[in-house]
């Protein structure tokens, strides 16, 4: 019997874990259409005026604002509050507070990118800091201290991740269910760790981003908004902080970078490219790889669930690293099952999806700032 299975079948450590997850999911999905209502009364609508948008009529968003409620009240009911735990939830509040402006009366880039950095230090002047890390290479000290470069580090990290989940968030369900992935990755590797408060936490944030999954996926009913994006980046990047780069030991510095893999790949594809094209870095365009998989022939549930594949499969690898023994063959299997389950998916929706056929100079007058 594996690590895993043992902690799982124990009722007394895993029953907090459960229904940590249950009561954020119940809790996320009751709260989604008193958050709609809301929506439409403060005018956090999402009115489709751009190709780069993939619906073709208005959608209400503000939906993270129930995966956060949903969360919290659950954090706040089965998790030990401590000081790393509420320096986290307070910079939660501003970067929630921050969106749920943004999406019913549109901020500037730059006041985003201030807050963000404000909710960044509010978490690492609590003690979530990337202070040491396992060193990569084979030679040389076998850990990396970064002293007085420890906050600037985590304050990029964060950031980075923050904004790397928002871009994502282009497709519906997208981002909702690439953050589930990466949620559950990290679940399981904190019981692998016996960190069970953390896995509490992370048990929390699956739950909240499983019961919005009902309206956010295709056709969307509801959108999370730049309040659910950008809350969900930032509770991966700061749980990764204090629940992967803390047990810098026993798990290589790469495990945190595999599991948020692909928003951080698409982020950094997106700025190197507008870069080397000589355009501002947080110009939107429509080359991100949701886009690009559209513009290959799929469509709107095709390109998700290949990307789900993909965060899946990264998961999967970065769960393996931490494991031994019988578990790697079980989680090698699970990786080509879910590759078969999900290719059979996609070859059966039909391309029916529309096509960006205009000229890029017409594109790019549409184009607007990203945060």
């Amino acid at each position: 019997m594996t690590k895993l299975t043992a902690l799982l079948m124990d009722r007394g450590s895993a029953s907090p874990v459960i229904l940590a997850l249950a009561v954020s999911m119940l809790l996320s999905f009751a709260l989604t259409p008193l958050v709609k209502r809301l929506a439409y009364k403060i005018g956090a609508v999402d009115v489709p005026k751009d190709k780069r948008r993939m619906h073709d009529h208005p959608i209400p968003r503000l939906g993270g604002l129930g995966i956060f409620v949903g969360f919290v009240i659950t954090v706040l009911a089965f998790a030990e509050p401590t000081r790393q735990l509420r320096g986290i939830l307070l910079g939660a509040c501003l970067i929630v507070a921050v969106g749920v402006v943004d999406d019913s009366h549109p901020l500037g880039a730059g006041i985003k990118f201030i807050l963000q950095i404000v909710a960044a230090l509010v978490a690492v002047w609590h003690g979530v800091i990337i202070q040491t890390i396992a060193s990569p290479f084979p030679f040389g000290s076998a850990y990396w201290d970064f002293g007085i470069m420890a906050v600037p580090i985590t304050v990029i990290w964060i950031v980075a991740v923050t904004n790397s989940v928002n871009l994502i968030d282009g497709l519906d369900g997208l981002a909702d269910g690439v953050s589930t992935i990466a949620a559950l990755t990290m679940l399981i590797i904190a019981l692998l760790m016996d960190d069970l408060e953390m896995a509490v936490i992370c048990g929390a944030l699956v739950g909240a981003c499983v019961g919005f999954i009902p309206y956010n996926r295709n056709p969307a009913k509801m959108f999370m908004g730049d309040t659910g994006a950008t809350f969900l980046g930032y509770m991966l990047a700061t749980i990764s902080v204090t629940g992967l780069f803390k047990l810098y030991a026993i798990i290589s510095f790469i495990v945190p970078f595999i599991i948020l893999g692909f928003p951080i790949f698409d982020t950094a594809s997106a700025f190197t490219r507008r870069i080397l094209r000589g355009q501002n870095p947080m110009k939107a365009d429509r080359s991100h790889t949701h886009h690009k998989l559209i513009d290959m022939g799929m469509n709107q549930k095709q390109a998700v669930a290949t990307l789900y594949l993909v965060a899946g499969v990264l998961g999967l690898c970065a769960v393996m690293i931490v494991t031994t023994g019988y578990v790697k063959v079980i989680l090698s299997v699970a990786a080509l099952a879910g590759t078969a389950y999900t290719a059979a998916r996609i070859a059966r929706y039909p391309h029916d999806h529309p096509h960006d056929r205009r000229p890029p100079e017409e594109a790019a007058e549409e184009e607007k700032e990203e945060p």
